[in-house]
């Protein structure tokens, strides 16, 4: 029955359900796909030895980031000027890096004997998996886009962001994927065990959504979410800084008397000091009113020549929340010195941002503190939780021009909705040409901006206090759950082949 998995049909089924697996997640959200492709993979490795298990996770995992990643070339080449060598150079070499996580996943668990057997489908390929998708969403700054329990935001399987967060889920569609392995090859008991488990699985997912994990916190706050949807090519010419300062005023204009007004990132396309006289004036405006805006904005430190990506907060109290978690190759090159030299001579980018501290506080408005995050670092659902359950509102701002018109802003938005899911608390997301949205505390999207053009979203949000499993334990437990698990099934392994 899985004969076809050995040789060039295997790894031609490992590179088309990587590549496959993509359509999973936003904007398509063919979300059966994730544990069927998945599936394939796992079936593949059934009749492999250890360095066959390693080939299939690398195509596996290359397909998977060539098709759901392909983005970063417009971001470096097309928008970011980089030669052309050098941004397939940087695609391709991430592409590669998350196909050796695969690689790694594929030959320790066959080499391991964890794939095999009721035991290795529905609980060693499972937890493997999840362990390897935060290792490779943490080590080295890490890469957590693409885990497979953002594709879940649409089901069932969602109800369990807010006990064990994206990798619970992610641990969840792997079962499934054994489930289906145990009614293919198992026998009848098995093929019994793998329906049970599948059933039981979603059922308990469905009574999870029921739960009640926070509640309000009080009134409600009117909230404006400006998206000005200025071409990136644009942004940031210097005869481009008073239209801009303009157009946002334009826009505000009949929003002023928000609780919150928010700009996205680097909405002033200018450091702090260089536009003061600017940002008196709107906090006047703000102060007026009683309200807030936040906006994004470079800060610049001359003492030391930082430069930090910065959220502002005009209104009762100046805020500022420096960004942490910065994008490599976008904010800061991990390059050699001779390197930055030669980025000097081509006029590329090669100053680094200065990262945030961890303990920064969250932002007040209108007495209700709020969790920043800045671009990127939404994906990092442990970074939120630092927050958290002080915050009763997240704000996440956001330049996704840098996507261009590809998949990438869809899934930078099914990602926001993720951590809005796992905190219970609302999101608002404000992006500079869209997908700028109001996201409900189940993930659910209130409010939507059209891509590309001008946009005034208002709405009206709850605060919300409480705290949910994962915001109090965060993925210690499913990770430590994880790790003793595969260890106990190792002795287990050598114990039974022993006797």
């Amino acid at each position: 029955m899985i004969g076809w998995s050995r040789g060039r049909r295997g790894d031609l089924a490992a590179s088309v359900s990587g590549l496959l697996l993509p359509m999973a997640f936003a904007p398509l959200q063919w979300w059966p796909l994730a544990p069927l492709c998945l599936g394939v993979l796992f079936l593949c490795w059934q009749t492999d030895d250890a360095r066959q298990a390693a080939r299939k996770g690398f195509l596996f995992g290359a397909g998977l980031f060539l098709a759901g990643t392909y983005w970063l070339y417009h971001s470096i080449h097309v928008l970011g000027k980089a030669p052309l060598a050098l941004a397939l150079l940087l695609m391709l070499g991430l592409v590669a890096i998350m196909g050796l996580y695969h690689a790694m996943l594929g030959y320790l668990v066959v080499r391991g004997g964890l794939q095999r057997g009721p035991l290795g489908w529905l609980v060693g390929l499972p937890f493997a998996w999840i362990l390897m998708e935060w290792w490779r969403g943490w080590f080295l700054t890490g890469f957590p886009w693409l885990s497979l329990g953002y594709s879940q935001t649409d089901t069932w399987l969602g109800a369990l962001a807010p006990v064990l967060g994206v990798y619970g889920i992610s641990l969840a569609v792997a079962v499934v994927s054994g489930g289906m392995l145990a009614m293919l090859l198992g026998q009848r008991r098995q093929k019994i065990l793998g329906v049970a488990v599948i059933v039981v699985l979603w059922s308990s997912a469905a009574m999870l959504g029921r739960v009640q994990w926070t509640t309000d916190e009080g009134d409600r706050l009117s909230v404006t979410i400006v998206q000005a949807a200025i071409p990136q090519e644009q942004k940031w010419l210097p005869e481009m800084l008073a239209p801009t300062q303009d157009l946002y005023v334009s826009m505000t204009d009949g929003h002023w008397d928000s609780d919150l007004v928010i700009w996205p990132e680097a909405a002033i396309p200018a450091l702090i000091d260089q536009v003061d006289g600017y940002l008196v004036a709107l906090r006047k405006r703000m102060l007026e009113q009683g309200n807030t805006l936040l906006l994004g904005i470079i800060d610049f430190e001359p003492d030391s020549g930082a430069y930090r990506n910065t959220l502002l907060s005009l209104g009762p109290k100046v805020e500022l929340y420096y960004k942490r978690r910065l994008v490599p190759f976008g904010e800061f090159f991990p390059v050699p010195e001779f390197v930055r030299r030669w980025m000097r001579l081509r006029n590329l980018p090669y100053t680094d941002f200065e990262a945030g501290r961890d303990d920064q506080s969250p932002l007040l408005v209108n007495g209700i503190k709020v969790a920043p995050s800045i671009c990127y670092e939404v994906a990092y659902g442990t970074e939120q939780r630092l927050f958290l359950p002080a915050a009763a509102l997240l704000v996440n701002v956001s330049n996704d021009a840098w996507f261009g018109d590809t998949i990438a802003p869809h899934q930078h938005l099914q990602i926001a909705r993720m951590r809005a899911m796992e905190a219970r608390r609302y999101l608002l997301r404000a992006t500079n040409n869209g997908i700028s949205a109001v996201i409900g505390s189940r993930g659910e999207l209130l409010e939507v901006s059209r891509q590309f053009v001008p946009a005034v979203i208002g709405a009206s949000v709850q605060p919300l206090s409480g705290e949910t499993l994962y915001v109090r334990f965060g993925n210690w437990p499913l990770l430590a759950t994880g790790l003793v698990t595969l260890i106990g099934l190792l002795l287990y392994r050598r114990t039974w082949r022993a006797r």
